[in-house]
C-alpha cells in the first residue's frame, strides 16, 4: 500500500460499501485499491469495462504482493472485494442506468467518492447539451449523489460523500448567464476558467447539501488531491503555463504520485475521527481555506436551483428525490 501514509490504518468490514467514480486509473485507482485492501467492498464506477477489468486484475496482483510481504495493514481475503459497474459522466442517462443497477443489487451504500473528472478540456458539449467539464466534473456527480442519497440515509451511521475538487476552484467565476460557455468559440473559450468553475461548483454543492442534511447520517466533504501526475493532465499539454507548472513540479519533486494524491481522498473516506464532520475542504489531509466565491451562500443556493432546473428538464430529478435532497 506504499510507504508514507497520512490516513489511519483501519480495518473495514466487507459489508461497508464504497463507490469510487473514475476508479480505473490515477487517484481513483489508488483510492479504490487501498480502501479495498482495508476490507471494504468497492465498486469501480468507470466508462470502460475493459479498463476496469485490467485495473482490478492489477489491484489483486498488488494485493497478493502485499500479503506475500506479510503486510499486516491489509486484510486476509483470497481476493479483494471489488467489482465494475458502468458509469459515463458525460451521459445523464448513463448515470440513471448506474443508479438503477445499484438499486437493483439491494446493497447499502456507505461512502460515495466523486472522483471522476476531466481537466481543462477544449470547448465541447455532451449529448445532454451541457458544457463537458460542467457535466462530467459536477452535474452528473450531483445527479449520482442525489439518487443514491435515499440509500445512504438508510445504510446506518457515518455515511459520507467525498467530492474531489481542486485548488483550481480559486480560478473561477460565478455567472449563471454564461455557465455553459456558449458565448465563446473554440478560439477564445477559457478552459482554465471553466475547469475552475466545475471544481468550485463541487465545493458549493458540499455546503448546500450539508445545510439540508444536518440532521441526517450523511456528511459531505471536499478536497484538493495536490499536483498529481495522472491522465487528467493530458488536456494541459497545449496550455503552456500549466504544462510548465506540471513539468517544473515533476522536476523539483513537488508533484505527487497517484498514491500520494489519493491519500487525502482515502483519509476523508475512512478516517474514524472524521465521523460527522461536514463543510471541510481538505488539502494534504488537513482542513484548508476556501475561496470566498465558493463560500458565498447566495451563490450556493443559486447554483443549487440552477442545477435542479437542469435535471428537471429531462425528468432526471423526480419529486421524491428532490424531497430527499431537501432533507424531508
Amino acid at each position: 500500500m506504499g510507504g508514507h501514509q497520512s490516513f489511519p490504518r483501519v480495518t473495514l468490514p466487507k459489508e461497508r460499501v464504497v463507490i469510487v467514480t473514475g476508479a480505473n486509473t490515477g487517484i481513483g485507482y489508488e483510492t479504490a485499491k487501498c480502501i479495498a485492501m482495508m476490507g471494504a467492498t468497492v465498486i469501480l464506477a468507470c466508462r470502460s469495462e475493459e479498463k476496469a477489468n485490467q485495473a482490478m486484475t492489477k489491484m489483486n496482483a498488488e494485493f497478493q504482493t502485499e500479503k506475500d510481504r506479510k503486510n499486516e495493514r491489509v486484510v486476509d481475503y483470497p481476493e479483494l472485494k471489488i467489482e465494475f459497474m458502468k458509469l459515463d459522466c458525460a451521459s445523464l442517462q448513463s448515470v440513471m442506468d448506474f443508479v438503477k443497477e445499484f438499486k437493483n443489487s439491494g446493497r447499502q451504500l456507505h461512502v460515495l467518492v466523486c472522483n471522476a473528472g476531466i481537466g481543462m478540456s477544449k470547448q465541447a458539449y455532451t449529448e445532454d447539451g451541457y458544457e463537458l467539464m460542467f457535466q462530467v466534473n459536477y452535474l452528473s456527480q450531483y445527479l449520482l449523489s442525489a439518487h443514491l442519497l435515499p440509500i445512504m440515509k438508510t445504510s446506518g451511521e457515518d455515511c459520507r460523500i467525498v467530492l474531489v475538487s481542486s485548488e483550481v476552484h480559486r480560478y473561477s467565476e460565478f455567472n449563471l448567464d454564461r455557465i455553459q460557455g456558449r458565448q465563446f468559440n473554440e478560439r477564445n473559450f477559457k478552459r482554465t476558467l471553466f475547469y475552475g468553475n466545475s471544481k468550485a461548483f463541487q465545493i458549493m454543492q458540499m455546503f448546500s447539501m450539508n445545510r439540508r442534511l444536518q440532521k441526517s447520517n450523511v456528511t459531505v466533504v471536499s478536497l484538493h488531491p495536490g499536483v498529481v501526475q495522472t491522465e487528467v493532465t493530458r488536456n494541459f499539454t497545449d496550455l503552456a503555463p500549466w504544462a510548465l507548472l506540471f513539468g517544473v513540479s515533476k522536476l523539483l519533486g513537488a508533484s505527487k504520485t497517484p498514491f500520494e494524491g489519493a491519500e487525502t481522498t482515502i483519509n476523508a473516506a475512512v478516517n474514524p475521527a472524521l465521523k460527522g464532520v461536514r463543510d471541510v475542504y481538505y488539502n494534504n489531509c488537513k482542513p484548508d481555506s476556501i475561496h470566498s466565491r465558493a463560500r458565498n451562500k447566495q451563490n450556493q443556493e443559486s447554483l443549487w436551483a440552477y442545477t435542479q432546473d437542469c435535471l428537471k428538464k429531462g425528468d432526471f430529478l423526480p419529486d421524491d428525490i428532490i424531497q430527499c435532497l431537501e432533507g424531508e
